[in-house]
């Protein structure tokens, strides 16, 4: 499958998913010297200028890094830009990605032809998220470079469909990088979606429980504690479905089973909003998270998944 030279470099076939409030340099620089692709929403650095601080921080460390590990270099970072009408900070964010050259812009909640241009300026490049195959081609039509499948079981904003349809129905008529995300959270899946035609595993729920995530305690320990069953796909609390943890619905005093539908009008990601406190006190998360059993650095969570692959791997020899 033709893949840029970019994501040729990946060292392993897995790219973290930006995750809204979690994701941070910190974490970010650690998954990207894991060997995967590290990424952040843009909307995580507030205010506004922030962001400008956590590109130099990144882009400071990894050039770092790689000069001490010539043999062994850093995956490549991503920056998530939501290009969704109610995201008043996509001009000045997007200017910050081409002033420092963001390898990788992933796009959200909408695909713009002017966006992709001018990540294409500078010679990166855009993977943009979608849930059907029909939003698959408008997003390669306006110029994306490649696709993030997002199917069924995925955290926070999640489709239906199952990965095995959506990849199939893609790979008729795409041959570009593709990333398959929902309940990917163990080395074995990581060979699964490859073997299903996806170039890349998307990875998020996975890394809240880790030391770099910034998360609570609370939030991350409810990962460990929790499984499937504990997963709630519901719009309401920004309009849009998406998984949810429901211990996290009952303790902000809700009913998991009676929460009804939200406004997709009303949609809000300013986390120091009013309505902010949905995304502190109601926790995403996919449905994979069985196999998260403890808290661990980001290398560590890292080194099992490679383990695990190749364990895969070599059951299929």
């Amino acid at each position: 499958m033709a893949l840029p030279a970019i994501l040729k470099s990946v060292p392993f076939p897995v790219i973290a998913s930006p995750m809204f409030i979690l994701s941070t340099p910190a974490l970010v620089i650690e998954q990207c010297k894991a060997g995967v692709v590290g990424s952040m929403p843009a909307l995580n650095a507030r205010p506004a200028a922030q962001l400008e601080e956590w590109l130099i921080e990144i882009t400071e460390a990894l050039a770092a890094y790689n000069a001490a590990n010539p043999d062994k270099p850093a995956a490549p970072f991503a920056i998530n830009q939501i290009v969704h009408k109610s995201n008043d900070r996509l001009e000045h964010d997007l200017a910050m990605c081409v002033k420092y050259k963001v390898p990788i812009v992933i796009t959200s909640l909408g695909a713009r032809t002017d966006v992709n241009d001018a990540v294409h300026s500078y010679g990166g490049i855009v993977l943009h998220d979608i849930i059907n195959n029909k939003f698959a081609k408008k997003a390669i039509e306006k110029g994306a470079d490649g696709l993030i499948a997002v199917a069924a079981g995925a955290g926070g904003h999640a489709g239906t469909l199952s990965p095995f349809a959506l990849i199939a129905e893609i790979r008729e008529w795409f041959d570009g990088p593709i990333a398959l995300s929902g309940a990917i959270a163990t080395g074995g899946a990581v060979l699964a979606a490859q073997a299903m035609g996806a170039d890349f595993a998307y990875v998020g729920s996975a890394f809240i429980a880790t030391d770099e995530a910034r998360a609570v305690d609370a939030y991350k320990q409810m990962v460990v504690d929790s499984n499937s069953d504990d997963i709630l796909y519901s719009s309401k609390f920004t309009g849009v479905h998406g998984n949810y943890l429901k211990p996290s619905i009952v303790n902000a005093g809700m009913d998991p089973d009676a929460l009804g539908n939200g406004d997709p009008s009303q949609m809000n990601f300013d986390s120091n909003a009013s309505s902010g406190k949905v995304w502190k006190d109601i926790w995403g998360c996919g449905q994979g998270i069985g196999a998260i059993k403890k808290v661990v650095p980001v290398r560590e969570l890292v080194a099992r998944l490679k383990a695990e692959y190749e364990e895969a791997r070599q059951k299929l020899v």
